[in-house]
């Protein structure tokens, strides 16, 4: 995930349920969704660590610095390729201890990565840490939703993917001090430590919900079909629907923009080691860097952005591709190309939540859900593309040709939302 994680909102209960099913709505539940922050915290700093310690884990297991970075494509095509039919298989059990398991199993994940003797046994590990992944935001999607009214979702969510943002500020500059400092494997260890912390905090302080693939009485089931209306028996159509030929087109325009990113993200600890000459120490102060302006460039996408979506895309894309461009010819200038790494980080950190309020803004109501789906499979796959894209580049032509090959797909992806938005525009008109 980046910035900001793909959310999910529930599909409405025909009862009109929520969290707590017909209670008047109670103080707002700060503790609970802190705690579930905090387990999207923890996540996302699992995903993204390998990108921190790629020289030190690379070294460590005799393999290069590409087939380390596919760890990266290894766990973002697991939570493709596993989440829908996790999501569907668990879609009975309480979401709570849900959660809490995930935790444990990201920590065993973690662990095994810890302890891997050679590479094959790293990715089985990473493939099961994705798939635990994969089935966490499945459910942390609908959760913060589940525990507050309906005028308060957006307040909620806000407060649960803050979590992904702050393991892009904190989490991974962090762990990545922490595996120079002592060691990757320790990182890994501690990280899983933590892991079993935050499940024992989310057990005892995530509020337990209710939610629509539970188990019901027969009663609750005769009450439902009751009072559920008449349309419900009658399901959407979403290929008939005449937004979800630009939604497929916003979705493309998410992969394509991750592609080109993970492209050379994944691989940014060698390229500022080579490529700038910095020492290894320094790669952590300077994610924490691109992270704290990726922090406040998601605010700048609520607040200046967040009314014109489509102008926000196309100032973001263009500043990131600008930020690399300078990044790569002025590599050998330490404060110029700096600041084009900090520039780049801000630019960027727009580019996720308002690829996801474009999404929301152009789907219709009754395929909101099933659009938001295909958004979170491509941007995903964006990311597990882009690792393997920059493998790929890493073997046969060299770290130059990385942020060249960044540039362009962005390039593409800035005339696909101008193409989106004029199509967008005809259909209006």
């Amino acid at each position: 995930m980046s910035f900001t994680a793909p959310i999910t909102l529930p599909s409405s209960d025909p009862s009109g349920e929520r969290g707590s099913p017909g209670q008047t709505p109670g103080p707002f539940p700060w503790v609970g969704l802190i705690a579930l922050a905090a387990a999207v915290f923890l996540s996302v700093t699992s995903e993204m660590l390998p990108t921190g310690l790629l020289p030190d884990m690379s070294r460590a297991l005799g393999v290069s610095e590409a087939q380390v970075g596919l760890l990266v494509s290894w766990f973002a095509f697991t939570v493709v390729l596993t989440s829908t039919s996790l999501a569907h298989l668990t879609r009975r059990l309480p979401r709570h201890g849900l959660i809490v398991l995930v935790l444990v199993v990201l920590a065993i994940s973690n662990v095994l990565t810890a302890i891997a003797p050679n590479y094959a046994f790293m990715v089985g590990g990473r493939i099961l840490g994705g798939m635990a992944h994969g089935l966490f935001w499945a459910v942390v999607g609908a959760y913060a939703a589940h525990l507050v009214p309906r005028e308060q979702i957006g307040r909620a969510v806000a407060i649960t993917v803050s979590g992904g943002t702050l393991a892009f500020v904190f989490g991974v500059p962090l762990a990545t001090a922490a595996g120079h400092l002592l060691g990757w494997r320790l990182s890994f260890v501690a990280l899983a430590g933590l892991m079993l912390v935050g499940a024992v905090v989310v057990w005892r302080f995530l509020p337990r919900v209710s939610h629509y693939g539970a188990r019901r009485t027969p009663a609750e089931r005769a009450a439902l079909a009751d009072a559920a209306p008449a349309t419900a028996a009658t399901p959407a159509e979403p290929r008939r629907d005449p937004t979800m030929p630009a939604v497929i087109l916003l979705s493309a325009i998410t992969a394509l923009t991750m592609v080109g990113h993970y492209t050379f993200y994944t691989y940014i600890a060698p390229f500022l080691i080579d490529g700038l000459g910095v020492d290894g120490a320094a790669v952590a102060p300077l994610l924490f860097a691109y992270g704290i302006a990726g922090a406040v460039g998601l605010v700048l996408s609520g607040t200046v952005f967040g009314p014109r979506p489509q102008l926000g895309l196309v100032v973001g894309i263009t500043v990131s591709a600008l930020s690399v461009t300078v990044l790569a010819l002025f590599a050998s200038t330490l404060p110029v190309a700096i600041t084009a790494f900090v520039l780049w980080g801000l630019a960027f950190g727009t580019l996720p939540p308002l690829l996801q309020t474009r999404l929301l803004r152009t789907a219709s109501r009754r395929i909101r859900d099933t659009a938001s789906a295909i958004y979170t499979t491509a941007f995903n796959a964006g990311i597990g593309g882009g690792a393997l894209l920059g493998a790929a580049l890493l073997n046969t032509v060299g770290m130059d040709a990385v942020p060249v090959t960044y540039i362009g797909i962005l390039v593409l992806a800035l005339v696909l939302v101008i193409v989106s938005d004029a199509v967008t525009r005809r259909r209006s008109a």
